[in-house]
């Protein structure tokens, strides 16, 4: 079982094992270019999708592994379905939860104009950093203020006020710890930088629906898609057009869950998804 973390720019943690039997599975999880224990930290340099995915592959092959499920939310579905698009002979399940494909207006629902109307006091903190001037493209705004070389301070309260962003977000209920902990410059810094370089990028994507047109090649992979129904982080339609165009995959829809993998009916969701790939 593969472990993909979400971001981009998050990292592993111990805690995401325990949605896996370690009877059942051999658990690995590594932390993405420029992520975790990756060093160095936040660095976007020769860092994309592909890159990923060259990695991925790379660390089959080291640690001998013939075939593998994969399970991954938020980024990390994006990046379990660009793998197993270009090595579907490589996988054998897949578990993916809070689907993101870094399409335009996925980006723009989050950054812009959608979730800015549901959670409008959180939106405002987010965007203060950014002169009004500027706030009609506040991804881009961003990015010249966390990735390219500029004044360190003002890349830290940049950094601090876009992963806090995401935090006030990621709950069904406001997690004040969680906000906390992502606004603590040590992880803000590092998470948001290779997050928006990512996300100004689209993903690296070749266009904005390669993944969902690429699903043909995996259709005959088993797989279950676990979605909250009110992420708004990454809204429900997006896992929905995955199910349309993938019906054979197992679509499960948690009534009383956001974002986060972390919430008490998406670990259960979660715990049942990976057991469907035991007798593999």
């Amino acid at each position: 079982m593969l472990f993909l973390h979400g971001g981009p720019g998050g990292g592993t943690h111990s805690i995401y094992r325990r949605y896996f039997d370690r009877d059942a599975y051999r658990i690995v999880m590594f932390d993405q270019r420029g992520c975790g224990r990756s060093s160095p930290r936040g660095c976007i340099e020769e860092n994309t999708t592909w890159h990923m995915v060259e990695d991925i592959e790379a660390l089959r092959e080291e640690l001998g592994v013939e075939r593998w499920v994969l399970a991954g939310g938020s980024w990390g579905s994006a990046l379990a379905l660009a793998y197993a698009q270009a090595h579907p002979g490589r996988v054998d399940g897949m578990v993916l939860w809070g689907i993101f494909m870094l399409r335009p207006s996925e980006i723009d629902w989050f950054y812009q104009g959608g979730a800015s109307t549901i959670l409008p006091e959180a939106f405002e903190r987010f965007s203060e950093p950014i002169p009004p001037a500027e706030r009609g493209d506040l991804v881009s705004a961003f990015h010249r203020r966390l990735c390219d070389d500029g004044d360190l301070d003002t890349a830290v309260h940049a950094a601090q006020a876009w992963s806090g962003w995401e935090a006030s977000a990621s709950t069904l209920r406001l997690d004040n710890e969680r906000v906390e902990r992502f606004e603590s410059p040590d992880f803000a810094v590092p998470f948001s930088r290779v997050e928006c370089h990512y996300v100004c990028n689209n993903g690296f994507f070749r266009y904005p629906n390669q993944l969902l047109d690429d699903v043909e090649r995996i259709r005959s992979t088993r797989a279950v898609i676990v979605q909250g129904r009110y992420d708004m982080v990454c809204p429900m339609v997006t896992a929905w057009e995955l199910h349309r165009r993938w019906p054979e995959a197992e679509f499960e829809v948690v009534p009383d869950a956001g974002h986060s993998a972390s919430e008490p009916a998406m670990i259960d969701a979660l715990v049942r998804a990976a057991d469907h790939f035991r007798d593999l």
